[in-house]
């Protein structure tokens, strides 16, 4: 009796994982998808601004993209494991896009598409990680959120700073 008794009590706590896993819902997974397409695409995009930009302040925000990012990145890569979830390895066709625009560019247009860019991002990702601190399903999903969001706020007064400081305003690309 004792064996079998041992037996279930393990099979119960290796199965606790697997049923973790399953309470992830599709908002949350999709969340961490958009999340990750879009960290890799500030890594990428801020690796590119080291490079490209002309600006200091441009070329110091890349590379803070670059390093806060990578962290995030990481912390994210971490969740997603222990919840079961795969990220993606690519970037959006929409970031893409912007990659591919920006790597066109060259000087001061570099500088000022690209901290657009930079600007519309974090407006939106900031807007997006506040609505998922408060709603995901998942509590580690809300705390990752949670935890990130004074980064983005952080990014996206440093990249309506830096624009205003190319003297220049929002532009479509």
């Amino acid at each position: 009796m004792y064996r079998f008794t041992t037996s279930l009590v393990f099979a119960a706590a290796t199965m606790v994982p697997a049923f973790a896993r399953a309470d992830v819902g599709k908002a949350d997974k999709d969340f961490m998808t958009e999340a990750a397409q879009g960290g890799m695409a500030e890594v990428k995009l801020g690796e590119l601004a080291k490079d490209k930009a002309q600006n200091d302040a441009v070329k110091k925000f890349g590379d803070r993209m670059v390093t806060d990012h990578t962290k995030v990145n990481d912390e994210l890569k971490s969740l997603a494991s222990k919840k079961g979830v795969t990220l993606p390895a690519d970037l959006s066709s929409q970031d893409q896009k912007i990659y591919d625009d920006l790597s066109k560019l060259s000087g001061a247009e570099f500088d000022k598409a690209y901290m657009d860019a930079m600007v519309k991002d974090h407006d939106t990702d900031v807007g997006v990680f506040k609505k998922v601190a408060k709603v995901a399903k998942d509590k580690d999903i809300r705390e990752f959120a949670t935890k990130t969001l004074p980064i983005l706020q952080s990014h996206d007064k440093m990249a309506h700073r830096d624009l205003a400081g190319l003297g220049t305003g929002h532009k479509t690309m």
